[in-house]
């Protein structure tokens, strides 16, 4: 298959919003690729390249060869120069980086140019998100789109399960839970508040009320002696966190996957900022972090995700000493719940999260199941502009423009802030920011939307002044968040959710 028929599709999907008319293109294409080209067919549709890691930014693709008159690229011929681009280390690696990359893009045409630039940098805007990729795959190949999630889910990615996806239902099936294989991690919805979570997640019935760490999320494998620590994005931390690798090993069971968090602790127990633990994660290296565990996915043989929360919670509680537990109230009680979480919120967390004890674990995905309340509303958004700031702040990047995720991969503008930032932060965010530059335009600088940040705000209002039709009552920054990507931040629809009334 050419690069440019995936380049066209491409094309057709950023050029409608009809979801339907998206996933019948994506199809429509997946269906033609031949079984070797299947995984990186679906990773191109879906935006991403099948490398982690490139080594290429934006300023390296800037000065680009002239373009080819018609298009010869195979997909199979760019995964290959890409894979070489990525192996480049040591000395002399950059100039035949340079040179690797002149070859690629010296062979493209000029929309295979501008399409390759936008997935190398991760600013390619075509509205394909991954759930969209499996609804097309699900149709290409006549096979229940439930089978497809689960699978990817399991399987870690979509990608990853796109051959199952045409061997059918069975092979779609025989994709499971796999020690030492990191899965997508169940993730929360939010509530104002407690009772309104235990409404949401309980209904009146018994809950778990978990207290809600201020650190990075960990989903640790173990099997005999090997041990995996893995990020919510799956990227395998264990060389950087020995701590765990010990608490992990000195439990008494021979296989598990565990899900919690790994946060920094200072002299008296209480959590240390949120960006030392995120720095001795990224780094491996500064303060130590330990482990808390609130979920059991698997023990020695069985696999816990389709057993209710309650029964996964007892074998955890067999498993665990209560030292690296998170602290749990089981509770009906809107009273007790409530002052479980100012006793939280007391002890230097977040706040808490409500879990109903007869869910299975949903890997990967967000429902009701799970709630978190936090007595300061926060949203996950992504940075879309920066503009240059003014008297004190001169010379450095300052007020954030703020983007939500929309229902077709795109983002929608909620507001600005420059609220919440100290001098090391606006420092640091101005070189990030210039690193992601992609235009300017009078004082903005538009940059690719790649930077996670969570902004507290005071309520949400109706507003004619941006896209979405809302915007945020006294933004402001918390933190910025490398720990999560784009693809988790918070929707338009939860941000339109906290509109009075």
């Amino acid at each position: 298959m050419l690069l440019s028929d995936v380049v066209a599709t491409s094309g057709v999907v950023a050029a409608t919003r009809s979801r339907k008319a998206k996933v019948v293109a994506l199809a429509e294409l997946l269906g033609r690729a031949s079984p070797d080209e299947l995984e990186t067919v679906t990773a191109y549709l879906g935006g991403a390249l099948r490398q982690r890691r490139t080594g290429l930014g934006w300023r390296g693709l800037t000065e680009l060869p002239p373009p080819a008159a018609e298009p010869s690229l195979t997909v199979l011929e760019v995964h290959d120069d890409f894979d070489r681009i990525a192996g480049l280390a040591g000395s002399g690696s950059q100039a035949a980086r340079s040179a690797a990359v002149a070859d690629v893009f010296g062979r493209a045409t000029a929309d295979e140019q501008a399409w390759l630039r936008g997935v190398v940098t991760g600013g390619l805007r075509q509205g394909a998100l991954d759930s969209l990729v499996q609804e097309a795959l699900a149709a290409a190949a006549d096979v229940p789109l439930a089978a497809v999630r689960r699978a990817a889910m399991l399987g870690g990615s979509t990608v990853a399960v796109a051959r199952a996806t045409f061997e059918g239902v069975d092979a779609l099936g025989a994709v499971g839970l796999q020690v030492g294989r990191p899965v997508l991690p169940m993730l929360a919805s939010s509530a104002p508040d407690v009772a309104a979570a235990l409404e949401k997640a309980g209904a009146g019935a018994e809950v778990a009320v978990d207290q809600k760490l201020d650190g990075i999320r960990i989903q640790v494998h173990r099997r005999g002696d090997d041990v995996v620590v893995a990020t919510r994005s799956l990227e395998d931390i264990t060389a950087r966190l020995p701590e765990v690798v010990e608490v992990a090993r000195s439990l008494p069971a021979d296989a598990f996957v565990l899900d919690g968090e790994a946060l920094a602790l200072d002299d008296v127990g209480r959590p240390r900022p949120f960006q030392e633990t995120a720095s001795r994660t990224a780094m491996g290296e500064g303060v130590a972090v330990t482990p808390y565990f609130f979920d059991l996915l698997h023990l020695d043989g069985s696999d816990l995700l389709d057993v209710p929360a309650g029964e996964r919670a007892a074998e955890l509680e067999r498993l665990v000493p209560a030292e690296h537990r998170v602290p749990r109230l089981v509770t009906a009680s809107a009273d007790e719940a409530q002052d479980f979480l100012e006793h939280t919120i007391g002890s230097g967390h977040e706040g808490v999260v409500v879990k109903n004890l007869h869910a299975p674990y949903d890997a990967g995905r967000r429902g009701a199941a799970w709630v978190k309340v936090k007595p300061v509303h926060t949203l996950d958004l992504v940075v879309l502009a920066v503009e240059w700031g003014s008297g004190r702040r001169q010379g450095w990047l300052s007020n954030i423009h703020l983007g939500a995720r929309d229902h077709d991969g795109g983002f929608v503008m909620l507001g600005k802030t420059f609220k919440g930032m100290t001098d090391e932060m606006l420092a640091w965010q101005t070189e990030r920011f210039l690193g992601l530059e992609t235009s300017r335009s009078a004082h903005v600088v538009h940059v690719r939307p790649e930077q996670v940040v969570e902004i507290a705000f005071d309520g949400v209002q109706r507003s004619s002044r941006y896209p979405g039709g809302v915007a945020l009552r006294f933004a402001r920054v918390v933190r910025y968040r490398d720990d999560k990507p784009v693809a988790e931040i918070d929707t338009i629809d939860t941000v339109r959710g906290f509109l009075p009334g």
